[in-house]
């Protein structure tokens, strides 16, 4: 066998070997680390048009530049929604004066029932540092759906009630998702997700 058949062997395997080396990266950054699958925080919310509890105009641009912490409920719901309300108010005083960097934003999936009005007034039992937000029927649809937001109506009537999601969607200033905090999580466990948020 010729020198030059040898080269070429080498240089074929070599080849080969990059090949093989660069499918192997590829495979570790679709499947993660350990084979699970990477979070894909890109798919999870988005630009949105609602109105707040003073009825103007608000998007996802009107929170870009600070991070906002993004909860959904209604009004009328019984025990999550003023609850998590009252956990998000104890962590912004819990952050002293890093309290003031963050968003805090309530969107009702309930848009028949919860006008900026009423949102306003059910506002004053909490932080005057959160916003609230509604919209049409059809916007509201939309931001859900944006966030993958499980909200399902229950009874018929006045006496309706949702089945939705409790946990609190927590953004980087550019509109990313960092994190998710838990219903009730404790106040430590928060507001590190929180401050990680923060230094994204």
């Amino acid at each position: 066998m010729s020198v030059q058949t040898n080269r070429l062997q080498v240089i074929i395997l070599a080849a080969l070997f990059c090949v093989l080396a660069a499918a192997c990266v590829t495979l570790v950054l679709t499947m993660g680390v350990g084979g699970r699958a990477p979070q894909q925080t890109s798919l999870i919310g988005g630009d949105f048009s609602l109105v707040n509890q003073d009825g103007k105009p608000i998007t996802q641009a009107t929170f870009l530049g600070k991070p906002t912490a993004y909860f959904f409920g209604y009004t009328n719901c019984p025990d999550a929604c003023p609850t998590t309300l009252t956990d998000m108010t104890d962590r912004l005083k819990a952050l002293g004066p890093d309290g003031d960097k963050f968003n805090v934003v309530f969107i009702s999936v309930d848009p028949g029932r919860d006008t900026p009005q009423l949102l306003k007034s059910y506002l004053e039992s909490f932080d005057p540092r959160i916003t609230a937000a509604t919209g049409t029927p059809e916007q509201v649809a939309d931001v859900v759906k944006k966030f993958r937001v499980y909200v399902k109506k229950v009874g018929e009537g006045d006496s309706y009630t949702f089945d939705h999601s409790t946990a609190v969607y927590m953004m980087d200033a550019k509109g990313n998702l960092v994190t998710l905090i838990d219903y009730q999580a404790p106040r430590d466990e928060a507001i590190e997700k929180m401050r990680r948020a923060l230094e994204s």
